[in-house]
């Protein structure tokens, strides 16, 4: 275990604070982190179509700060739409392999939908998960490869992770192909929604905003540096605040952030945010050798989202360097 010194959170002064110890340990299948000695997440790495946190919980190590459902069946009242929504999680809708014309689902989860794959995955004494998965599509045909960097937080108030993904063209060429369905993602709690949604009958006490000064619904499409997601959450006012690192490809990222509880930084959907008819304007193509990576910051905080703080955290996020060992 590490002790770690952090930025402070939205309700703290902006100040560097000592941290708290963050352990990481093997379970069955997963990883399993803790908090001072308090669960704040698993990563879930098998027997699932692709790698996922679950649960996210609050200081108190029981509040869930993502939803429930599909990880564990939903309790009366919950949501149990989207399936794939898996808590925490980076897919895409359309992965094209040039070399054989196969388009792959990464981010679906039905008969015809492909796999992320771990492959190899370690932790680390620091507070960090690095691992490598490929992606199978349904006949097989791994499309290409991946390699993540998360690393845990420990802020005396709040919780923190930082999560590096890198796709590496490593079986050929592919397109990453324009969808609103794609990107890195988190499905909120119910109640922390801006409206219910399917079978939800949780009332929603829920807002959005994002680094545009754009609230709620409106968010959907738009690109922005950063969107808060923040609401009522069993009697507390708690949130989530989602950084796009500047240095990311394309940066402001689009933003397929729904009042239903999706929350994904996309810089692939242009066609659908932008209202283009051209059906490839968000079409990223990776030659083969060729890599991506992005960086996001994950930031749960107490309290309603204040967009001065928040955008003071982000600058801070803004000047660390992208991690070179994923590249």
């Amino acid at each position: 275990m590490k002790r770690i010194a952090l930025i402070s959170l939205l309700s703290l002064p902006l100040l560097a604070i000592a941290g708290g110890d963050v352990s990481i340990t093997q379970g069955k299948g997963k990883l399993i982190v803790k908090i001072d000695g308090k669960l704040f997440t698993e990563y879930h790495y098998t027997g699932i179509p692709k790698p996922v946190l679950y649960p996210v919980l609050w200081t108190d190590s029981k509040t869930l700060m993502t939803r429930r459902y599909p990880m564990e069946k939903a309790l009366p009242g919950e949501s149990n739409d989207h399936v794939h929504h898996r808590s925490l999680w980076w897919g895409h809708r359309h992965v094209k392999a040039i070399k054989t014309g196969t388009v792959s689902d990464f981010w679906g989860e039905n008969a015809n939908s492909g796999k992320q794959v771990q492959t190899h995955i370690k932790f680390t004494g620091n507070g960090a998960i690095h691992s490598r998965n490929k992606w199978v599509a349904k006949n097989g045909e791994t499309v290409a490869t991946d390699s993540r960097e998360i690393v845990f937080h420990a802020p005396k108030a709040g919780r923190m992770l930082d999560y590096t993904i890198t796709i590496h063209a490593s079986e050929g060429d592919i397109v990453l192909q324009d969808d609103k369905d794609a990107g890195m993602s988190i499905r909120v709690p119910d109640s922390m929604c801006v409206s219910p949604h399917g079978t939800a009958k949780i009332q929603a006490k829920g807002h959005m905003l994002n680094s545009e000064g754009v609230k709620d619904a409106a968010c959907w499409g738009k690109f922005a540096k950063w969107v808060a997601y923040y609401g009522t959450v069993e009697g507390k006012t708690l949130g989530v605040a989602i950084f796009d690192h500047p240095k990311n490809p394309r940066h402001p990222t689009g933003w397929h952030a729904r009042a239903y509880g999706l929350c994904s930084a996309n810089i692939y959907g242009r066609r659908h945010f932008l209202r283009l008819k051209d059906p490839h304007a968000g079409d990223y193509t990776l030659k083969q050798g060729q890599n991506l990576t992005f960086r996001y910051r994950f930031l749960w905080h107490d309290g309603p989202a204040k967009a001065t703080e928040i955008e003071k955290e982000w600058q801070r996020f803004a000047s660390t360097q992208v991690s070179k060992s994923n590249k």
